[in-house]
């Protein structure tokens, strides 16, 4: 090895200058700068996030909110004809309203949940047990069906569960 290789230091290992000019402040405010430059992108990146995600939110409410309407004239035109007492038209217009707002609701992911068999706490609600000769711990009435979008429950449904049947206790002779 040669003395100008010794004297030479390995690079990144360099030990920082101690000018007394202040050379280094320059590098230093440089540095500063740079870090504020970029803590305020992130600042703006942020606030962009937020707000393209709010405007998806809004598109897709405007989405649902433009497929509801037809629905509510339905409706609107089945409460007419409740007016007049057209029975027939009522019921009619009242099953159109519902095929249609199950049918949008379908294609919008939303499921009616399954109540047929064991009860089940992750997607219904117990509001009663009742004795009964089904199987214990069976779903066996729905006062309210449930609903999931996609995997997540919306409305859990809230069912009647059956109980062991009631025993009657033999009359004691007196």
């Amino acid at each position: 090895m040669n003395e100008e290789q010794r004297e030479r230091p390995v690079p990144g290992t360099e030990e920082p200058s101690q000018a007394p000019d202040g050379g280094d402040a320059s590098s230093d405010a440089a540095a500063d700068d740079r870090l504020l430059r970029l803590a305020a992108d992130f600042e703006n990146y942020k606030k962009r996030a937020a707000r393209e995600r709010q405007e998806y939110v809004q598109l897709a409410n405007e989405r649902l909110i433009a497929e509801l309407i037809p629905i509510l004239d339905d409706l609107e035109r089945a409460l007419a004809a409740a007016e007049q007492h057209q029975e027939a038209q009522l019921e009619e217009g009242v099953s159109l309203v519902h095929r249609s707002l199950a049918a949008l609701l379908e294609r919008h992911g939303v499921r009616p949940i399954e109540t047929e068999g064991k009860f089940d706490p992750h997607v219904h609600e117990a509001l009663l047990t009742q004795p009964s000769e089904a199987e214990e711990g069976s779903v066996i009435d729905v006062a309210q069906k449930g609903y999931k979008l996609g995997e997540r429950v919306v409305r859990p449904a809230r069912v009647v569960v059956a109980a062991p049947p009631v025993q009657e206790e033999p009359e004691a002779d007196a």
